[in-house]
């Protein structure tokens, strides 16, 4: 493998799942360039200085379109020489991806440095060409350009848990991204508190473009979806809403679906268990975890609530429209769905052990599955 060796893949995605950096570099290195639109390294521990590696990797692929690095174990919560120069590098070599249009940084801490990300200053513009792998051991930050930002607006920006701060959306609904957004996703954040101005705000400059809004497990109650819902019911091409895991009644879910009907692409949201709908007792260890609580249903609520629920949507002659407290199985919109057809292949990767007789203690990676996605 590698940009010297004899194996030469042609995909249009590419996923790599617990594979070692070195092995990510060769298989990237053995992608014919001109098909990639896809890269996703999920799961990986990368850091920022395992990023700094790879990034300028993926310089070579012209048509990247989408980069999913959820999981990578970046946290830049306190600022340090090393986390600042880190920052500096990502943004430059994500400014190298002209295609750039969806980002996944899931589960990333990057509290107050959303800006330095997306967005390079002139200050980074002038540091950058004296950086040096002597002045910075471990990052790779040579040979990027003298850049502005990313090169065009994102469409799906994903940023579940991610640690934000009131200053990160406020750069967000202010920067040339947020009106070219179809997906965002801010699940795991607090919006019960200084977030939800700025959420509001952020939802405003999006709301004639956005089809997908996700704010899952957001600690949210009635009167903070009382405050969006206004904004909620500009979102015009909204497709996709997703509350789930958020502390709201069976009324305000009833409001809300009453006032959302006249949204005429939504076609899925998925809501929470009605927090009226949960016993008054102490949350219950689930069994075989340690650390893991839920707290008892009273499954004749439940069944009450959702019967109310869909005899609601049942009356609005709505039946293209689902609404449904199972957040998994619905096959969410993905990027592709939406900014564009055609049919694109997956290579999926993952790592096999050679024999020993052959090659004792030493991993092969190996394309395990090529598909078709729709």
């Amino acid at each position: 493998t590698g940009a010297t060796g004899p194996l030469r893949l042609k995909c249009r995605e590419f996923q790599a799942e617990k594979l070692s950096l070195a092995g990510i570099v060769s298989l990237l290195e053995s992608l014919d360039p001109s098909c990639v639109r896809r890269v996703d390294l999920r799961f990986r521990n990368l850091g920022l200085t395992g990023l700094s590696v790879i990034l300028p990797h993926l310089s070579r692929f012209p048509e990247l379109r989408s980069l999913k690095l959820q999981y990578s174990n970046v946290d830049v919560r306190r600022p340090t020489p090393e986390s600042a120069i880190g920052i500096r590098c990502l943004a430059g070599q994500l400014g190298m991806l002209p295609s750039l249009r969806e980002l996944n940084l899931g589960s990333s801490r990057l509290s107050g440095n959303l800006r330095q990300i997306l967005w390079l200053n002139f200050t980074i513009l002038e540091i950058l060409p004296s950086l040096s792998d002597a002045m910075i051991p471990g990052f790779h930050c040579l040979n990027i350009p003298m850049i502005l930002d990313l090169q065009a607006p994102l469409e799906s920006l994903e940023l579940a848990f991610c640690s934000l701060v009131p200053a990160d959306l406020a750069f967000l609904s202010q920067s040339f991204h947020a009106p070219a957004l179809k997906r965002l996703d801010l699940s795991g954040h607090d919006f019960s508190q200084g977030l939800l101005e700025p959420l509001r705000l952020l939802l405003e400059e999006t709301s004639a473009s956005l089809l997908h809004l996700d704010l899952m497990e957001c600690r949210m109650a009635d009167s903070h979806l009382d405050a969006l819902l206004p904004t909620l019911r500009r979102c015009s091409r909204l497709r996709f809403l997703g509350l789930y895991g958020n502390s709201l009644s069976t009324a305000a879910l009833k409001d809300l679906l009453q006032k959302t009907l006249e949204l005429p692409d939504l076609h899925l949201v998925v809501y929470p268990f009605p927090v009226d709908c949960y016993k008054p007792e102490p949350p219950r260890r689930v069994p075989g975890s340690r650390r893991i609580y839920e707290e008892p249903m009273d499954g004749e609520r439940l069944a009450a609530a959702t019967a109310e629920i869909s005899q609601l949507l049942a009356n609005s002659g709505r039946t293209d429209l689902v609404w449904t407290y199972n957040p998994y199985g619905h096959g969410a919109l993905d990027y592709f769905s939406f900014s564009d057809a055609g049919k694109a292949r997956s290579l999926h990767c993952r790592k096999a052990l050679l024999p020993p007789s052959q090659n004792p203690g030493v991993f092969r990676l190996i394309p395990v599955l090529f598909r078709l996605i729709p």
